[in-house]
């Protein structure tokens, strides 16, 4: 059977494997041996798993595979970040990263090849979209940095702490394969990360965001940028169909009954945009009565961008004007820029000849399920 039939194991979540065994009339237990040797000692290799019987084994063989994308190229930072440019099947390519900071790792993740929305200070929108990414290719990206870190040697010390959806595309722009690849992530028999330490990061998709709350409790984070809608419609198109006054009721409605938690609100500072005194009081009274903390972000620039980043003397009036109205903010710390693996300056490689043409058919699909 030619690899393009054959079901990749890391598009299944703990009960679609069950279901797939069940299939092959076997027990459900092979499901949970199977995620094991997958995500606790990082086996890829199905002949290797020695507590299936053999003729199982051949049969996984013929019609499964546990395939992981392909390392184009490893960039490690002066900080200790790491950025991997990795080669899905059909050619294209996404981008992943890695940030240590002390006993925390925090792995950010692709969801879409490309990006289905136009954000103004984004590098990876300068790509076009090609296609969303499947579940696979997601917890895909994640099995590749758990094994190029060291799984399963380290499978004790947890090297990868937090996973961030935060890399190359809008996570709610491809809800039903980003959910199943967040649950393999928080399952014991996954990755076992915490929920809290799972987030997905929007620009603001309003009713998907109402969908997220009834089948996940990851953290959220929502990329604001502006304090008023007029700002926000030049930064983030997407908010002429969802403003942000339908934005934050959403928001809302996440966390309602889920004290203490609160909603991570992303505002990249941009020098001369959205960085005065007014922006940041104007911030401060949007946010007055949101469950809120705000994570301030230096605009990290990139080829052919007309912005500049903020003073650190203005990101700093800007956060105490936000911390004296009991915000709760903190100022990004970037890294990775030196190889271009700050927030904002994904990009990945997306394939030319159909990038177009897939971009054109994902428009019409959103805009018949009601998106812009």
């Amino acid at each position: 059977m030619s690899s393009e039939s054959k079901i990749n194991l890391l598009g299944l979540s703990r009960p679609q494997m069950e279901a797939f065994f069940a299939g092959l009339g076997e027990k459900a237990f092979r499901a949970s041996q199977v995620m094991r040797w997958i995500y606790h000692d990082g086996v890829v290799e199905l002949e290797r798993m020695t507590n299936l019987s053999k003729a199982l084994r051949a049969y996984l063989q013929r019609h499964a595979e546990i395939r992981l994308p392909e390392a184009v190229r490893e960039q490690p930072s002066a900080d200790g970040t790491c950025k991997w440019l990795l080669r899905l099947a059909d050619g294209n390519c996404i981008e992943v990263v890695f940030i240590p900071d002390g006993a925390r790792g925090t792995l950010c993740v692709s969801s879409q090849v490309g990006c289905t929305l136009s954000c103004t200070f984004c590098s990876t929108a300068t790509q076009g979209f090609n296609r969303n990414l499947v579940t696979a290719e997601i917890v895909g990206q994640v099995l590749f940095a758990a094994r190029a870190l060291g799984l399963p040697a380290n499978r004790g010390a947890h090297v990868i702490t937090n996973v961030v959806l935060m890399g190359m595309g809008e996570p709610l722009m491809n809800f039903d394969n980003v959910v199943p690849a967040m649950d393999v992530m928080m399952d014991d028999l996954g990755f076992g990360i915490s929920k809290r330490r799972v987030t997905l990061s929007t620009a603001g998709v309003v009713p998907q965001i109402d969908r997220l709350r009834q089948v996940s409790d990851v953290s959220l984070a929502v990329s604001l940028h502006a304090p008023n809608d007029a700002l926000r419609n030049q930064l983030v198109p997407l908010n002429r169909k969802y403003p942000i006054a339908d934005l934050l009721g959403a928001c809302r409605r996440y966390v309602k009954g889920k004290a203490p938690r609160k909603v991570t609100f992303e505002y990249v500072m941009i020098d001369g945009v959205n960085d005065s005194g007014d922006h940041a009081r104007g911030l401060a009274r949007l946010l007055a009565d949101v469950p809120a903390k705000v994570n301030l972000i230096p605009f990290n620039p990139y080829p052919g961008t007309r912005w500049r980043r903020s003073s650190d003397r203005a990101i700093d009036r800007f956060r105490d004007v936000l911390s004296a109205a009991g915000l709760t903010t903190i100022t990004r710390k970037t890294r990775g820029d030196d190889i271009a693996a700050a927030c904002g300056q994904l990009v990945g490689q997306v394939d030319d000849r159909t990038r177009r043409r897939h971009r054109h058919r994902a428009i019409a699909q959103l805009r018949e399920e009601g998106h812009p």
